[in-house]
């Protein structure tokens, strides 16, 4: 079977999401929708990626010389699924003015409400869950990268008693030039916990989980400090091999390759040949793996930009019921070019 997929928001988000579908042999991209012509929508077409948008709009984009193929209602009427990549809150009210009037399955991101969907998504924490169901929400960016983590112990069978994790936000992607802070550390937000310990625990409700962050002006990744307390004693040496062992989270070692910064992280995807230097997977620093009985303390970077794409890959397939969650996860990683070697896609 192969799903036709439309994507509603052709932004940070939506645009690698595409990309990613259209690498899928189980997947065909129907069309995406923007609300306003731009350079992005000039790249969609020149990819030859349809383009549709709202009927009040199609005048807009004539005028500039953008084709598009038609409007949102007809995108709609001719796929299996969508993605919705739109800005925060836009999903919610697109689930009630199309998604269910018309009885569509849906993929919701981050930004919306947990109650927009039947399911919070992480393929490692909970993709059975997700069969069949008719809305997702694949979670955020930092609630995935904390998520996996989380995940990668709880698969290898270790019992959390706690995890505290401390977050260093970017202050905004490289393309939102009017957002973010120029010379300041924000509180973000000023409340413990921050919101993104809740939102793991929509995904894992088992955990007890703390969350703080704050925000500062980059545009590179964000920065966890992580504590995790086991039911037991634990080795860093057995940190480490779950570590490796476990899709989509790599190890980056400071003394021996030098990786001293988040940027360098970033040039290493570049120079690697990942499309836009995207890092899908999160950025662990082994030299800050350190264990105390049963306490671990470690650092890791997210690529806020990327790291959910294989998450909305995974939901789609788990959605139209495709494979099973260990066969999505190889699939997506391996075709995505993301790091597989010593990877288990067999974990219990």
């Amino acid at each position: 079977m192969v799903v036709r997929v439309g994507i509603v928001g052709y932004g940070t988000i939506g645009k690698r999401v595409a990309d990613a579908v259209m690498r899928m042999d189980d997947m065909e991209l129907v069309g995406v929708v923007k609300q306003n012509p731009d350079y992005e929508s000039e790249v969609a077409v020149r990819k030859g990626i349809r383009l549709y948008t709202y009927e009040d709009k199609v005048d807009k984009f004539e005028r500039v010389g953008i084709k598009v193929s038609g409007t949102v209602d007809e995108l709609l009427r001719s796929v299996n699924i969508i993605v919705d990549a739109t800005p925060d809150g836009v999903g919610a009210e697109n689930k009630a003015r199309f998604y269910e009037p018309m009885g569509l399955r849906a993929i919701f991101q981050g930004g919306e409400e947990a109650e927009v969907a039947e399911v919070s998504f992480n393929a490692l924490a909970n993709y059975d869950m997700a069969i069949g169901k008719r809305f997702v929400r694949v979670v955020s960016c930092n609630t995935t990268a904390l998520t996996r983590l989380i995940s990668a112990f709880l698969l290898h069978g270790y019992k959390i008693r706690k995890v505290r994790a401390y977050i260093v936000r970017r202050g905004a992607d490289p393309r939102e030039f009017k957002k973010g802070p120029i010379n300041d550390v924000v509180f973000n937000p000023a409340t413990v916990p921050s919101h993104h310990g809740p939102d793991v625990m929509t995904v894992i409700p088992s955990v007890s989980i703390v969350t703080m962050a704050v925000a500062v002006p980059t545009t590179i990744m964000h920065l966890h400090m992580v504590n995790i307390e086991f039911d037991g004693l634990v080795s860093r040496g057995e940190v480490i091999k779950v570590l490796e062992e476990t899709p989509r989270i790599l190890l980056f070692n400071s003394s021996s390759r030098k990786f001293e910064s988040l940027a360098q992280v970033i040039e290493w995807a570049r120079d690697i040949g990942r499309p836009r230097g995207d890092v899908f997977e999160n950025a662990v620093i082994e030299d800050s793996v350190t264990v105390f009985q049963n306490e671990l303390f470690l650092m890791q970077g997210v690529h806020q930009e990327s790291i959910v794409v294989p998450e909305n890959v995974d939901a789609i397939r788990a959605v139209m019921r495709l494979m099973d969650k260990w066969s999505s996860i190889r699939k997506t990683d391996e075709v995505l070019g993301l790091i597989t070697e010593g990877k288990n896609y067999a974990l219990a």
